[in-house]
């Protein structure tokens, strides 16, 4: 059953999640996760910001629009086992047959695979669920036994930057990154408030109120999600697709790829059927930010020479000496090109004679 197959919205259990479409103040990071539930091949979606933007209220809002969407967390204290699966020991046990446990990757099939704190896994982790969510497909091998499975679900990363950076290795594999800030002014910080107030107030009321929307942008990912395959690049974008990249001074290709898979869930989200250039544009932020190359620092022009200065062989003759160190502090290590000191004049203490030593031959 595929992920956007259904137009009914899935019936709540519990608590309503908040809506998708009732986050204030963040186009960028509803547009990238919409991409990112077209195409899940583009790779996920990196949200990096401080402490209380909506990054894990975002995440679980995807997960509750697309209908029969399992939506899976991968604490941080979880194993390797754990995420890509492990033998079955009770079969073992019980029958002698060895048969392979599915793990997250597995469960987050079709739906939204939610990770917190992504920059605080180890990079073990990070490396299988980035593969599985580039590839759709994730390959369990343990003691001799090969298994595939599908792992075609939304990557959501989330990170604090105060926490820790993630690797450039890493960082390249996510396809979308979204950064967050706070709020930058009262108005909106008021509509954040009204709507969290009256979200909390009455979820099921406030669900209701969005749901009209909420059903507009389903169908919006629904045939977005059926019309992907018949569209196609033109050479004009594919040529300035790699521009972009280029000048955004990127390794590799993986950038380029993202970037037209990205571009091309963007037309089909707005029920076109050509890719353009400008939606190239519209979403090279998105793909090429973290990946990126920082400009290096222009190094200050050098000072011009300065002319000889001629000796003076009166301060050679009498080279002033420096204050003694205080009491009970060592004296410095001088400093500088010990080549290009002057000579200095060192006096010797004669040593006495012993008594009965004998005295030296010439």
């Amino acid at each position: 059953m595929s992920l956007l197959n259904h137009l009914e919205a899935p019936q709540p259990a519990t608590r309503p999640q908040f809506p998708l479409t009732a986050l204030v103040g963040q186009p960028t990071l509803q547009l990238a996760l919409q991409l990112a539930a077209i195409d899940p091949g583009i790779g996920g979606v990196l949200i990096s910001g401080p402490r209380g933007t909506a990054k894990s209220t975002a995440a679980r809002a995807l997960a509750a629009l697309l209908p029969d969407a399992p939506f899976v967390n991968l604490p941080l204290a979880a194993s390797l086992e754990q995420l890509v699966g492990s033998l079955n020991i009770e079969d073992v046990l019980r029958d002698g047959r060895v048969r392979l446990q599915p793990g997250l990757l597995a469960r987050a099939h079709q739906g939204v695979l939610y990770v917190d704190e992504v920059n605080l896994l180890p990079d073990a982790l990070i490396d299988a669920l980035l593969d599985a969510a580039a590839s759709g497909v994730h390959t369990i091998e343990r003691d001799g036994i090969s298994q595939q499975h599908a792992a075609r679900f939304v990557l959501v990363g989330t990170m604090n930057p105060e926490e820790g950076e993630l690797r450039p290795q890493l960082l390249d594999r996510f396809g979308l990154s979204v950064v967050l800030t706070n709020p930058d002014s009262a108005a909106q910080r008021s509509a954040i408030l009204r709507a969290r107030l009256r979200f909390d107030a009455d979820p099921a009321g406030f669900a209701a109120q969005h749901e009209p929307a909420q059903q507009a942008l389903r169908h919006a990912l629904i045939a977005a999600r059926a019309t992907l395959a018949q569209l196609d690049w033109p050479d004009a974008v594919l040529h300035h697709a790699a521009e972009r990249a280029m000048a955004a001074g990127v390794d590799g290709m993986r950038a380029d790829l993202v970037l037209l898979r990205a571009a091309r869930a963007l037309t089909a989200l707005e029920g076109r059927n050509a890719v353009t250039c400008a939606d190239v544009d519209a979403v090279a932020e998105l793909a090429l930010a973290h990946r990126s190359t920082e400009p290096q620092p222009s190094m200050p022009p050098s000072p011009p020479p300065r002319p000889p200065t001629p000796p003076d062989n009166s301060a050679a003759a009498n080279p002033p000496q420096p204050p003694p160190p205080p009491a009970g502090e060592a004296t410095p290590t001088p400093q500088g090109d010990w080549g290009a000191m002057p000579a200095q004049p060192e006096g010797f203490t004669p040593v006495p004679r012993i008594p009965g030593w004998p005295a030296k031959k010439a």
